[in-house]
């Protein structure tokens, strides 16, 4: 039975047709193809694949696929990768310009610290166009002369002798005023604060060469100065720098004005330390500040 209606099947696709074209009034035969429905199928079915064949071409020869989701141009995802990368860099930067800006904001806020700088100055505001950075008082006047008098009769600057003892060099006070906390390195404080009136000068202690002159957030506008016999002097807490780095300085010359900047800062003062030999010691030691 199966077989005679398999082979019923294959008959009727052999079995062949005549398709004719007629005129519908004179009833002329215009058009006549004899064909089979394996005719049909086989051409039915190559139609259908040429199609796709096209279709497919479209597809990947042309901008067409970018219009396909989740079939992206591969040139358009680099791009989008690098752009990301680039995006990502700018906030990074961005954030750190926030956080320095804040920082600066902080720092030029009087409020948050107003109760400890009322203790120190006034309410006046600062207006350092007016300070005379060459006007000294008359007592520094007369110490410079000492000093220059005393190294005038001496064989050489001590300061520039190699291992010279540091206890005999003539050091310059950085500013006249008292000091209101000492020298404790035991708590990490590796120098002295002296406070003194607003605009005061800040001079260098002796003659070297500038070697940091920025700003830090915790100690403000700092300058250090590298001298001779490896001796290092540095100035915290500035409103002013008035000398970069690589600018050579002698004693009593004019490197900032005193000022209270930084985070651990609470007012107007100066915060100095001094090194020896990669260690410090206490400036109290060598240097008289009232």
């Amino acid at each position: 039975m199966w077989r005679k209606i398999k082979k019923n099947f294959f008959e009727k696709l052999r079995n062949r047709y005549r398709m004719v074209i007629m005129n519908d009034e004179t009833l002329e035969e215009r058009i006549s193809l004899k064909l089979s429905r394996m005719n049909v199928y086989i051409a039915f079915s190559s139609v259908l694949v040429l199609m796709l064949l096209l279709i497919m071409c479209l597809i990947i020869f042309t901008p067409l696929k970018e219009y396909i989701p989740g079939y992206g141009d591969l040139e358009f995802r680099e791009n989008l990768e690098v752009i990301r990368s680039e995006t990502d860099s700018l906030s990074v930067l961005v954030n750190q310009q926030d956080a320095y800006i804040n920082s600066i904001r902080k720092i030029m806020n009087t409020d948050f610290e107003k109760d400890s700088i009322e203790q120190l100055t006034t309410d006046e505001k600062v207006d350092y166009s007016n300070i005379d950075i060459d006007k000294t008082s008359e007592k520094d006047s007369l110490l410079r002369a000492e000093v220059e008098e005393q190294l005038r009769y001496s064989l050489g600057d001590v300061a520039n002798i190699a291992g010279a003892d540091t206890s005999q060099t003539y050091y310059f006070p950085p500013i006249t005023g008292y000091v209101t906390s000492e020298f404790e390195p035991e708590k990490d404080h590796y120098g002295v604060d002296i406070v003194a009136p607003a605009n005061t000068p800040i001079k260098a202690v002796l003659p070297g060469t500038v070697i940091i002159s920025n700003w830090t957030l915790d100690t403000g506008y700092v300058i250090g100065i590298q001298h001779s016999n490896n001796v290092l002097s540095f100035y915290k807490h500035n409103s002013v720098l008035l000398k970069k780095v690589g600018n050579f300085v002698k004693e009593g010359d004019v490197i900032a004005v005193i000022g209270s900047s930084g985070e651990l800062s609470t007012g107007p003062h100066l915060h100095f330390e001094l090194w020896q030999d990669k260690s410090p010691v206490n400036p109290k030691d060598y240097i008289a500040f009232n």
